[in-house]
């Protein structure tokens, strides 16, 4: 990194440069420090402009790769197991069984999220369209999840951009001005928890599209080296770190999960309510440590649950 200076309007403007290459091409990034600055301002802006493109950078190397912690080959061959012929079944659901999954997933997702819809008014909205006295956004984010489960039931593709906008779209077509978007440039996401600790640090918003077509390109290379629940959890964690959306990230993942799943001939997998604080322990795990097996041993045991194994 170095300083440019530039002259404009009987003014010295200053910038801090940066080169990097993306995309196997070099770019450029110019930061603007401010104008006629003193050695000392000069400086300070340098030290704490160069700290946050540095962030930056570190966050987006530690998205970058997502399987940085391979599981050992006997681990793989025992998940390659349970969905071979071993303990998970494959279902063949009928459509009574895929509304009962689809009012426990709607329900469980978006409670995970906030919602304060409860188990029944989640039946009574989609079976009998009677609506609870709740915000309308929870009321048309319910439709949109069950809307999604149909989607994906009847779509073929496994991992795209444009499936991913699609979900998010349908989810909140009536609850967000934003929905199907992804995140604009400088609309950066940094969540703390109530000490000020940084708890999630979305990948720079500059960086959203390429880091999702590498998500994919590892996908479709490695779809069938890994176990389904692997190649799901991979995809479920890796797009949470992304955070490629404003807000609705964890329900699209979790659909994200889904699908990958059903593509590989799995039964579909609800993360419960009951199990969100485990599920953010798995999320926050996978985030520090690149640990994946937090998130498989949870798919794991909500498939137990559901007797599927």
């Amino acid at each position: 990194m170095h300083i440019e200076k530039r002259k404009k309007d009987g003014s010295v403007q200053y910038y801090l440069a940066h080169s990097y290459r993306k995309e196997g091409k070099a770019r450029k990034v110019r930061v603007y420090l401010g104008a006629n600055l003193s050695k000392k301002q000069l400086e300070e802006k340098r030290r704490e402009t160069e700290e946050k493109i540095k962030e930056k950078i570190k966050t987006v190397k530690l998205i970058r790769d997502p399987y940085h912690t391979v599981l050992s080959s006997k681990e793989l061959k025992e998940l390659e197991k349970l969905g071979a012929g071993g303990k998970i079944k494959l279902l063949h659901l009928s459509e009574k069984d895929w509304l009962k999954f689809t009012e426990e997933f709607t329900y469980d997702t978006n409670a995970i999220e906030g919602s304060t819809i409860n188990e029944k008014e989640v039946a009574n909205i989609l079976e009998k369209n009677k609506w609870p006295e709740k915000p309308k956004s929870e009321i048309s984010e319910t439709y949109g999840v069950a809307d999604a489960v149909k989607y994906i039931r009847k779509n073929k593709e496994h991992l795209s951009l444009g499936l991913i906008r699609e979900l998010h779209g349908i989810v909140f077509r009536n609850s967000k001005p934003f929905a199907g978007k992804f995140r604009k440039r400088t609309e950066e996401v940094v969540i703390m928890d109530a000490m000020g600790n940084v708890v999630h640090r979305g990948a720079p918003s500059g960086h959203v599209v390429s880091l999702l077509k590498e998500l994919i390109s590892w996908y479709n290379k490695n779809r069938k080296k890994y176990p389904p629940i692997v190649l799901a959890a991979v995809v479920h964690n890796q797009f949470e770190n992304i955070h490629p959306f404003r807000d609705g990230n964890g329900r699209v993942g979790r659909l994200l999960l889904i699908n990958i799943l059903l593509k590989h001939r799995m039964p579909p997998l609800n993360i419960e309510m009951k199990n969100r604080r485990k599920y953010y322990e798995a999320l926050q795990e996978y985030q520090n440590n690149r640990n994946l097996r937090p998130m498989i041993e949870l798919m794991l045991k909500e498939y137990k649950h559901l007797k599927m194994m």
